[in-house]
């Protein structure tokens, strides 16, 4: 059997996941400290565990419509008038999937053909460009830089935009940098699309993870863009439900209806558990959110400061739970860094340029973990450089 000839090129192609390269070994070398993984260290909020047992108890386990419970989508819409200040249609405009990483997928499939371009800004989370090249698409990486705090720039965006262009990917706030565009950013890179058929995906899984007392904007609420806007988020960090692979997708009806279709035929529909579940969350768990992003905001202050007086120099994230320290000083690739450091120090942490070419010379560092977890791991860096610079 020649699987080679069996397996198409452009699968064969995609390289897999850095971040799940780095987690792996970390699972076989016993005494790891693992800040590899975007997972929340908190449990699910009681009133929604709490639900699950009841819906399970009253057997309430078989399929929901395909585009999810009225309900939750209903209560998705509640949300988000309140929380982004956008109205959609529970009916027309939403579809509850399994995750965000279902959502973004349906999105790119739903409006890609061969040929097309979407841009993407880097360094971003390892799986919008692999799923643009499954579908024939070019993905085209706008770099981002620590000088502008990892923002989207409206003259880069407008450099990279051809005939071809057809998805803008906004992954904000951002895995790996933290970074967060504000209402400014957003204006101006809403001036540059206006004339144009991009549709945006904007990808707000970490938007309740914002700090220093801004709140988050959406590029929907920006006038003009919510024709042009598929919004993707989920349960997974804000609530702490990774594992009930639940999240939800918004946008204009015509781009629904067709992700409707291709989730119709490839899920049929999200966990009925997690569904009800979600709605508790949505409804009753937002001082559980509260006090999780609090955490965070401590743990967040407690690393930047830590690779700073180690003589790394790292940005400050205002988004999500990541740091993303420049370890250019040093002299190692990103990869080495990390793997040195895992095997000599039992600390892991991923390359950055798992998240884009322009991710070299920078590694991420996930702050949902204890404290405890962050200040040992920061006591054995700072080891490991300190021996780095004896050598």
């Amino acid at each position: 059997m020649d699987y080679n000839k069996l397996i198409p090129q452009k699968i064969q192609d995609i390289q897999p996941s850095g971040i799940r390269k780095f987690f792996d070994i970390a699972q076989a070398v016993d005494g790891v400290i693992s800040l590899s993984i975007g997972e929340p260290d908190f449990k699910t909020p009681w009133a929604a565990r709490k639900e699950a047992i009841n819906i399970l108890e009253k057997g309430k386990t078989a399929y929901t419509a395909n585009s999810g419970l009225f309900e939750l989508r209903k209560t998705v819409c509640r949300y988000l008038k309140n929380f982004i200040r956008t109205e959609y249609d529970p009916e027309k405009e939403v579809i509850i999937t399994v995750g965000g990483s279902e959502a973004i997928d349906l999105a790119v499939r739903a409006m890609i053909e061969p040929g097309d371009e979407v841009l993407v800004p880097e360094p971003s989370f390892v799986c919008y460009s692999p799923i643009v090249s499954m579908m024939g698409g070019t993905a085209v990486p706008i770099v981002t830089k620590m000088e502008d705090k990892f923002r989207l720039t409206a003259q880069a965006l407008k450099e990279k935009i051809t005939p071809k262009t057809k998805i803008l990917i906004l992954p904000y706030p951002n895995n790996p940098t933290g970074a967060v565009m504000r209402r400014g950013d957003l204006e101006a890179i809403a001036e540059v699309l206006r004339d144009t058929n991009i549709v945006v995906v904007s990808d707000e899984i970490y938007a309740e993870m914002t700090y220093n007392g801004e709140k988050h904007v959406s590029i929907a609420e920006i006038d003009g863009m919510r024709e042009r806007t598929v919004i993707i988020s989920g349960f997974s960090k804000a609530y702490a439900m990774t594992g009930w692979r639940l999240g939800y997708v918004v946008g204009p009806q015509p781009i629904i209806k067709q992700m409707l279709k291709l989730h119709q035929y490839c899920i049929m529909s999200s966990p009925t558990v997690s569904q009800y579940s979600a709605i508790v969350a949505m409804e009753k768990c937002g001082a559980d959110v509260a006090n999780m992003v609090e955490e965070y905001d401590m743990r967040r202050r407690l690393l930047v400061k830590g690779f700073n007086d180690m003589g790394l120099d790292c940005f400050e994230p205002e988004g999500a739970f990541y740091v993303f320290p420049c370890i250019k000083s040093t002299g190692l690739s990103s990869a080495e860094f990390c793997e040195k450091l895992v095997y000599s120090k039992k600390v892991a942490v991923v390359p950055g340029s798992a998240f884009g070419e322009s991710g070299e010379g920078f590694v991420r560092v996930s702050y949902a973990y204890s404290v405890q977890h962050l200040t040992t791991a920061l006591s054995r860096i700072r080891e490991f450089l300190e021996e780095l610079n004896r050598k």
